[in-house]
């Protein structure tokens, strides 16, 4: 989010009365900033390129371009870095759901959630958080994260016990302050350790951080 301004939020939907719900709820918002909307993959990519917004609320099935190959483009482009992308889907338990997060999606939503519940996804992505803690969200991790060989990040090897310890937790999707009271420690020390986790495994966000411990075979 830009220093002093609003949150500026691009939607991309290939349905016009999911962007035109999504529009009006954003607009309505005095902190959030509608900057474009789009209908598929390739005119979603042209408009953050255009605007760089804040967060971008996109679909997963889409024509000509969808959702995975979206948040590609958007991981693989410098000028990119910035935009966070959270992730709309229809069920529970779809089926690009952990590939959009491993693509470096910040989340997701189900597109029949509560306006107050989007809203606040949108400012707490905004911020630099994830949706991670939600118990629908939990249960995907779970679904997808027994699928496939552990691949094991690169990196892991430099991350201290500790560090280790609490990235299995974290791929949990608790939060700091229910992995602190799991391990009886503070939230300031946990959010440390998460931290450094990050930096050293050079993840992108904390949605991030959960894929390389899933992937890596260190979910508790």
């Amino acid at each position: 989010m830009r220093a002093g301004g609003s949150i500026r939020v691009a939607l991309v939907d290939d349905q016009p009365l999911v962007r035109m719900g999504l529009a009006t709820l954003v607009d309505a918002e005095p902190d959030l900033e509608l900057v474009g909307e789009a209908a598929d993959g390739r005119e979603g990519l042209a408009l953050l390129r255009r605007t760089t917004p804040d967060v971008v609320l996109c679909d997963i099935r889409m024509p000509v371009m969808d959702g995975l190959a979206l948040l590609a483009e958007v991981a693989a482009d410098p000028s990119l870095a910035d935009v966070r992308v959270v992730v709309l889907t229809t069920f529970e338990l779809d089926e690009y759901v952990f590939e959009a997060l491993r693509n470096g999606a910040s989340g997701f939503l189900l597109k029949d959630a509560e306006p107050t519940a989007l809203l606040d996804a949108v400012r707490v992505v905004a911020e630099g958080g994830s949706l991670l803690a939600p118990s629908v969200t939990r249960r995907v991790i779970d679904h997808f994260g027994t699928r496939g060989a552990e691949k094991p990040h690169p990196r892991l090897g430099d991350l201290t016990e500790r560090e280790r310890e609490i990235l299995g937790w974290v791929a949990t999707g608790r939060s700091n302050a229910e992995i602190a009271a799991e391990l009886v420690v503070s939230p300031d020390t946990v959010r440390t350790h998460v931290s450094r986790a990050m930096v050293k495994l050079q993840a992108r966000d904390r949605a991030q951080l959960v894929v390389f411990a899933i992937e890596s075979g260190l979910r508790r």
